[in-house]
């Protein structure tokens, strides 16, 4: 019978646990009583079974890929996938293309086949190139949808119908949309739900831009919202609402007396602007965990179906809607 750690802390007169130190973490114990406890093992012919190292887990990377790391709608989603990540050991890596449709190729075809899965959030390019550019490599697009890919977006629709009813309550007659960039999917998007609505209510809308989508095209944007004659503004999102309010204020129009702003993706800095800015929230944080879950599977040799998902939209009302003025006629 072969002997064993207790035969050897016996011979040794040493406790089991002592010898059993003296093959696990020889360094805690004195070297007189290792060496007493290897030489009773050697007499004894005891060799200690080898100890398995139970395997790594598992660790993945994805990339995201954002035009602006700056836009707190860009850094909520990423900031929300990263948390996931950490739950799954997935490192998140950023990329930032400064809206540029050139870079955004680059960065795709840079990393693909280096990364385990990539998201492309709000893509300038066309969907279906952005779906040849990643391959074989498992992708989510996010505020885009394509056939052939996983996509998640933000169901405008429910958002923008909660706005044009509640400006239509407050008498608004005339409402103007400042567009975001050319390129935005999110734009064209926005653009036909609003005209769909605008005629369903029976408004007038006037299709502004396009500007960049920033607190600076916003402000850009505010004496052409003023020319158009509108009472109501929607911004492409809240940057651009945000520089409405600074262009107003410099050219003397009050806000929200003389004109209604609203803006879209309810970023913490529209509670705080003064007045609050009426906004729609768009869940970019369940966006960002959602992304990261479908490639996760994909990472775990899943096969599942293509999945398109919408996440609902709502209206936040805050300081800047307002009922349009009337103007008193006065009897002499």
């Amino acid at each position: 019978m072969a002997p064993t750690l207790t035969d050897v802390a016996r011979a040794a007169g040493v406790a089991l646990s002592t010898a059993s130190r003296a093959f696990s973490d020889p360094d805690r114990l004195g070297a007189d009583t290792r060496r007493k406890i290897l030489a009773a093992a050697q007499e004894l012919g005891y060799a200690p079974r080898a100890v398995e190292t139970p395997p790594a887990p598992a660790t993945s990377t994805v990339a995201a890929i954002v035009p602006d790391i700056a836009n707190p709608v860009f850094s909520r989603f990423v900031k929300a996938a990263q948390a996931r990540g950490r739950q799954s050991r997935t490192t998140v890596v950023v990329a930032d293309t400064d809206y540029d449709p050139e870079r955004e190729r680059e960065t795709i075809a840079d990393l693909r086949g280096r990364v385990d899965g990539v998201v492309v959030h709000s893509s300038r390019l066309d969907g279906g190139e952005v779906l040849d550019l990643v391959g074989a490599t498992p992708s989510v697009l996010v505020n885009r949808e394509v056939a052939g890919g996983h996509c998640v977006t933000a169901d405008s629709e429910q958002g923008l119908r909660q706005t044009v009813d509640h400006l239509d309550a407050l008498g608004h007659r005339r409402i103007a949309y400042v567009q975001g960039r050319r390129d935005s999917w999110s734009n064209q998007h926005r653009t036909g739900l609003l005209r769909a609505l605008v005629a369903e209510y029976g408004l007038e809308l006037d299709l502004l831009g396009w500007h960049t989508e920033t607190v600076d095209g916003g402000t850009a944007a505010a004496a052409r919202v003023l020319a158009s004659g509108a009472t109501a503004v929607v911004a492409h999102n809240d940057l651009v609402a945000l520089g409405l309010l600074t262009g107003a204020r410099a050219l003397g129009v009050r806000v929200p007396d003389d004109l209604s702003v609203v803006g879209f993706d309810d970023i913490p800095f529209a509670a705080l602007s003064d007045p609050g800015l009426s906004s729609v929230a768009t869940p970019m944080d369940r966006a960002g965990t959602l992304a990261l879950e479908i490639l996760g599977r994909a990472a775990a040799g899943e096969r599942t179906a293509l999945r398109a998902i919408r996440l609902p939209t709502h209206l936040v009302v805050r300081g800047t809607t307002a009922p349009v003025r009337v103007a008193l006629e006065v009897t002499p």
